[in-house]
């Protein structure tokens, strides 16, 4: 489906409405951003990216929500999250969490060094807690605002897991949104290929219409505006959910006004 560009005309009260119904409001958006960039944050960037991460969550609690009917259970725990990333790839973002949670430390596998040395956990961790994992308590309203307009409740362990990948997640598609400003466009796209091993990796696909429009950028260099971010989010995802995520955001902001 081909998206179409953002307008800046005033809003009416469908587009008010629909920015309010946002999980995650501006406010918090606009901090995020605060905390990888200095450049101004325009609204419609604010819920384009807020947008993009409603339907990246929303995606990640339907698969953990089929996970826990299979076991006849209506509260979503840590093992429906795994589950849910097992099954669709796509979702597999927020990866900077995943080493500071304990949902996931037995999945991680081993990493070692040029020796050959094991590397440990608070090695790879490093020593400087990534922002978006630091503030991923800030989520949290906006977390179970989600569960609950999907129809599921979480125990806190799963809460605080969606928390930190909705923040991880957002932290990553706002430093992206900054680059694409500075370089002038989008220079990669997120993609996923099969690779036959002892045989060439095969070439990308081509461009669709709405990743070649996004792959140049317009506007100031001060500004990171709506367009920038869903130019970011081709770069963090990708396949339905990066399609459906760009569609959604753009339907969303198209008439919310510039600030």
């Amino acid at each position: 489906m081909t998206t179409q560009p953002l307008r800046t005309e005033r809003s009416g009260p469908q587009t008010a409405s629909a920015v309010t119904d946002l999980p995650f409001k501006p406010q918090l958006i606009k901090a995020v951003f605060r905390d990888v960039t200095s450049l101004h944050v325009s609204r419609p960037a604010a819920c384009t990216a807020a947008s993009v991460t409603r339907t990246v969550l929303t995606e990640i609690i339907e698969g953990a929500r089929s996970a826990a009917a299979e076991e006849a259970r209506t509260r979503l725990i840590p093992k429906d999250l795994i589950s849910a990333i097992d099954r669709n790839i796509e979702v597999d973002v927020g990866s900077a969490w995943y080493l500071h949670n304990p949902t996931f430390h037995g999945l991680l596998g081993e990493v070692r060094n040029a020796d050959g040395a094991l590397v440990s956990l608070r090695e790879r961790r490093g020593t400087r807690t990534p922002s978006g994992v630091a503030g991923a308590h800030r989520f949290e309203a906006g977390v179970r605002g989600l569960l609950g307009s999907r129809g599921v409740r979480a125990v806190p362990a799963m809460v605080r897991d969606l928390n930190g990948i909705a923040s991880v997640f957002l932290t990553a598609l706002a430093r992206d949104a900054a680059q694409v400003v500075r370089e002038g466009g989008v220079k990669r796209f997120g993609t996923v290929s099969l690779v036959v091993p002892g045989e060439p990796a095969p070439a990308p696909p081509p461009l669709n219409d709405t990743l070649l429009a996004l792959s140049t950028r317009r506007g100031d260099s001060r500004t990171v505006g709506g367009d920038d971010v869903l130019a970011a989010a081709t770069m963090q995802l990708f396949g339905d959910l990066g399609q459906r995520a760009i569609t959604e955001a753009t339907e969303m902001t198209r008439n919310t006004p510039a600030k």
